[in-house]
C-alpha cells in the first residue's frame, strides 16, 4: 500500500523539482541532533560549490516563523555565510530571508 505524502512534503518536492538543476547537491528534511536529541530540522539544504542555501517550506505564509527557524539552524551549524530562503507552498512564493 502506498502512502500519499502530506501537503507539506508535496510542497518540498515541488520546490526541489524547481531548483534541482541549479545545485550540485540537495538534501531534504535535514536533521541536526546533539547527544541523541533532535535540535532542529530544515526542509532543504542545497549546495553549489562553496555556497550553502537553506530552505524552509511552509504551507501558508508564515515568514516570521521560518526566519526564526533558519536563523537558529544557521547558528547551530555555524554557517554564517549560508543564504536562507522561505518558500510558501500555497502561494508558490520564494523569498530570501537571511
Amino acid at each position: 500500500m502506498l502512502i500519499k505524502p502530506n501537503k507539506h512534503d508535496r510542497y518540498v518536492q515541488k520546490l526541489v523539482t524547481q531548483i534541482k538543476t541549479d545545485y550540485d547537491d540537495i538534501s531534504t528534511h535535514y536533521k541536526l541532533s546533539k547527544k541523541k536529541r533532535l535540535v532542529g530540522e530544515v526542509d532543504i539544504v542545497a549546495r553549489k560549490g562553496e555556497e550553502l542555501h537553506l530552505f524552509e517550506v511552509k504551507c501558508s505564509y508564515r515568514i516570521s516563523k521560518a526566519r526564526r527557524q533558519l536563523e537558529k539552524f544557521k547558528r547551530i551549524l555555524n554557517a554564517r555565510n549560508a543564504t536562507c530562503f522561505f518558500y510558501c507552498g500555497s502561494g508558490d512564493l520564494l523569498v530570501e530571508v537571511c
